[in-house]
């Protein structure tokens, strides 16, 4: 598990980037906390720095939209999901869970 911080450090409607062996975003959508791969699989931009509405985040380069709880995209222009990571609540922090073989299938594995 990576520490991402306390649970008040990311308001709802947030969302902060942490890296692991991967650039994770964590998003808290009215209390409840989801982590993608932060690099949004159609172009290399950022989707911590994109907009949330519900449990949709919008890539900030060419609009793409993901689901936070499934990573897939609503649409074009991105055609493959974002992997999703489980998060844990703990004493008011918050943790993700971003397991090893994220970082070999980001060194090559074909999805």
């Amino acid at each position: 598990m990576i520490s991402v911080g306390a649970v008040s450090d990311i308001p709802a409607g947030g969302s902060v980037r942490v890296q692991a062996e991967v650039a994770v975003a964590v998003f808290n959508v009215d209390g409840v906390f989801y982590a993608i791969d932060d690099t949004c699989t159609h172009q290399d931009a950022s989707l911590s720095d994109g907009w949330l509405e519900g449990c949709e985040i919008e890539c900030p380069l060419h609009a793409a939209c993901f689901d936070l709880r499934t990573g897939r995209p609503s649409g074009p222009p991105a055609r493959k999901p974002v992997r999703t990571h489980e998060v844990t609540v703990l004493d008011g922090q918050v943790y993700v869970h971003v397991p090893a073989r994220v970082a070999e299938a980001v060194a090559g594995e074909a999805w």
